[in-house]
């Protein structure tokens, strides 16, 4: 994972950016770089922890609605009605979720968690959310990276449609900052929040078709659920391209980037709006 940090770095010769911006961006790999250090730190695995906790909530979950409850699925090149082919396709729907809920829960504690920071003039506290967000998306890609495999495995190919993931990324990365930045900016003021966001992300996680077939939701429900729930479309977007390889949901996945885009703007506007009282409360 440090090596993605550090790759993420080199990109900075291509891109026409000021050297004023290029110094945060290099501060902020600097902390991601060490958040991701500190996770696990003398533990033996280290980071391999976060696809073991994503491989145990696989198994738990297969074996409860694939093999307990019989639920079966019938997807374009995947095994037909077999364990490994719904584990696949669950753990294509997890692996979004994962990297969603992990950064959003530790995005609304980032400010109140660093006071030392944010009481130092010169120290840019937008970076502060983006942190845990930006770990969190680096452990998801392990998950991601074994869940190709396994798919290129079980299928004896890699869909096309796989080049298309960074676009769906840049979805999910703006609906996760643009929350983290609201939750974070309000958390300063109101400590509720994370505990409300706990409740929230589990009731969020049940309407969203991750663990069940979105066939299962009655129709009258199903249009709500793809067009108001970003997270929904998300999900299937990453099932299309890693599993099916073609893209079925287009226009659910557009309005879903709106959606991003309007939450991060929003967010990160309360966020600067808050910011100067943010040192007096702490």
């Amino acid at each position: 994972m440090k090596t993605v940090v550090r790759k993420a770095g080199r990109a900075r010769r291509w891109l026409p950016v000021s050297e004023q911006t290029w110094a945060k961006f290099d501060l902020l790999r600097t902390l991601v770089r060490r958040d991701l250090e500190a996770r696990y730190k003398g533990s033996i695995l280290g980071n391999l922890w976060p696809i073991v906790n994503q491989l145990s909530q696989l198994l738990i979950y297969t074996y409860v609605f694939s093999i307990v409850l019989n639920v079966k699925l019938s997807l374009k090149g995947l095994p037909e009605d077999s364990s490994l082919g719904f584990g696949l396709w669950l753990f294509a729907g997890l692996v979004p979720w994962t990297a969603f809920t992990g950064g959003l829960t530790q995005a609304a504690s980032s400010v109140v968690n660093q006071p030392n920071l944010v009481k130092k003039v010169v120290f840019p506290l937008a970076l502060l959310p983006l942190v845990p967000i930006l770990s969190m998306f680096i452990e998801s890609s392990l998950g991601l990276a074994a869940l190709i495999v396994l798919v290129a495995v079980a299928t004896q190919t890699l869909h096309s449609t796989l080049a298309l993931l960074p676009l769906i990324w840049l979805t999910q990365l703006l609906l996760t900052a643009g929350l983290g930045y609201l939750a974070a900016g309000l958390t300063v003021f109101l400590r509720d929040i994370p505990q409300t966001l706990g409740v929230v992300l589990n009731l969020w996680f049940y309407v969203t078709p991750i663990i069940y077939p979105a066939s299962l939701i009655p129709e009258g429900f199903r249009y709500w659920i793809f067009w108001l729930n970003p997270l929904a479309a998300i999900a299937e977007v990453y099932r299309d391209l890693i599993l099916v390889g073609e893209v079925t949901h287009w226009g659910e996945w557009g309005v879903a980037s709106i959606v991003a885009l309007v939450a991060f703007c929003c967010g990160l506007w309360v966020y600067r709006r808050l910011r100067p009282a943010f040192a007096d409360v702490l």
